[in-house]
């Protein structure tokens, strides 16, 4: 299982270059397990969101599984708000 974590800020000047980086890494990999350890986000706006949809739609095309944990109450909010949460939210 790959582990990644998100910054402890991740606003729309960061977001693309998160990702980016995340994909490059995930490249990498055979077989794509990612958990994303969300619990040191403290600032952050949708892009936030948009990173780990992102990160899910490469997971998701590599054959792969998607686990967010730790997120923050905001950011499950947001992710709720968007209709995107069950997207994220472990199974």
């Amino acid at each position: 299982m790959t582990s990644l974590t998100l910054p402890d800020t991740l606003l729309h000047e960061q977001a693309n270059a998160c990702l980016a980086q995340w994909v490059v890494q995930l490249a990498l990999e055979t077989k794509v397990a990612v958990e994303v350890d969300a619990s040191a986000l403290v600032e952050f706006d949708s892009s936030a969101l948009a990173v780990l949809l992102g990160l899910r739609r490469v997971v998701v095309a590599q054959k792969g599984t998607l686990q967010v944990t730790g997120m923050p109450a905001r950011l499950r909010q947001l992710a709720s708000l968007y209709g995107v949460l069950e997207l994220l939210s472990p199974s």
